[in-house]
């Protein structure tokens, strides 16, 4: 992740682009995005091999401007209205790293999430 400060002065000489933010329907697909692209793990944002949570995920996401902070915690809400939905009470990141939890688990949540996101204008 390259720092904000960073970022301005690569931008200002035309080598950086910040991202234009999501809304959370969207952010949530991009967190699948990216996951897809670098790779799922537990227990760490980002582990050794550059692999990443949903937590990881959305933060780079927040770093690179792809989202603001307020709609990175709408889609947070989101998510945990999904997994109480599913009868699921506990911290998003915290379902991501619990024993038996796949990739497949992690895209359907993601996917389900930015459907319900969706149909409520989020």
């Amino acid at each position: 992740m390259v720092p904000r400060t960073a970022q301005n002065l690569l931008a200002r000489a035309g080598m950086w682009q910040t991202g234009t933010p999501l809304p959370p329907s969207l952010h949530l697909l991009h967190t699948l995005g990216v996951l897809e692209h670098y790779g799922w793990c537990k227990s760490m944002d980002v582990d050794v091999q550059g692999r990443l949570c949903i937590r990881g995920a959305m933060t780079l996401l927040e770093k690179t401007g792809y989202v603001t902070p307020e709609g990175r915690g709408r889609a947070v809400e989101h998510l945990h209205t999904v997994l109480g939905q599913a009868g699921v009470h506990t911290w998003f990141f915290a379902w991501n790293d619990l024993p038996g939890r796949t990739f497949p688990h992690v895209k359907a949540l993601l996917t389900r999430t930015a459907e319900y996101a969706h149909t409520i204008g989020d």
